[in-house]
């Protein structure tokens, strides 16, 4: 089945930092485009850090930017992103800033300015009217939470 590919979403960027490049898709298809640090960091285990990006973007309204971490410095590294995914509102004007975490429990992570540290999902995003009710409607999970579905060998 074919389908006609959507056309893309305008974002405007300012780029704080005029010696990186503007955050791209590595691959067709990709959902995510690259943003890389602009400072060096060492991270020893268990350290977070804040990395500046060096962008600033405006989206439309109806729209969301998502922070993502990167598959490849999870598996390789044990680098994760303490708040993933960051979510970036159509409102903020502000320098993009990713918080990365090293996992790993015995070796340091070094990031060089200009690495690749994360990943941004630009999203529309439906705003929601919440009605206030005094009992919901019945489904088959109900009430179940964490676990409750299984899917898991100890459960």
């Amino acid at each position: 089945m074919s389908t006609t590919p959507r056309p893309p979403v305008d974002i405007l960027i300012n780029r704080i930092d005029p010696d990186l490049p503007l955050p791209a898709y590595e691959h067709p298809g990709d959902a995510g485009a690259d943003l890389r640090t602009t400072v060096d960091a060492e991270l020893a285990p268990g350290e977070r850090a804040v990395l500046p990006t060096g962008i600033a973007i405006a989206l439309p309204d109806g729209y969301a930017a998502f922070v993502h971490p990167r598959s490849g410095l999870a598996a390789r590294c044990g680098v994760a992103l303490v708040n993933a995914p960051g979510t970036v509102d159509a409102g903020y004007r502000g320098e993009i800033k990713v918080i990365v975490v090293n996992l790993d429990p015995r070796e340091a992570v070094s990031f060089r300015r200009g690495d690749r540290i994360a990943q941004l999902v630009i999203q529309q995003v439906e705003k929601a009217r919440f009605h206030e009710v005094a009992e919901l409607p019945g489904s088959v999970r109900a009430a179940g939470g964490f676990g409750s579905t299984g899917g898991h060998a100890a459960v």
